[in-house]
């Protein structure tokens, strides 16, 4: 039987974004010095958790 290492598991997700948007978001995250894969992650943390973004 298979185990996994310890620590978080990736999944890998695939939206059609707008193009425009998704442009926008990677720049406001690059000048924030935030990474977009952290954001969106607690962005569907805190929507699993109370259901608003």
């Amino acid at each position: 039987m298979a185990s996994y290492p310890p620590g978080p598991q990736k999944a890998r997700i695939d939206y059609n974004i707008d193009r425009k948007t998704y442009d926008e978001f990677a720049k406001t995250c690059s000048r924030k010095g935030f990474a977009m894969q952290v954001i969106i992650e607690k962005m569907m943390k805190k929507f699993n958790e109370t259901g608003q973004i």
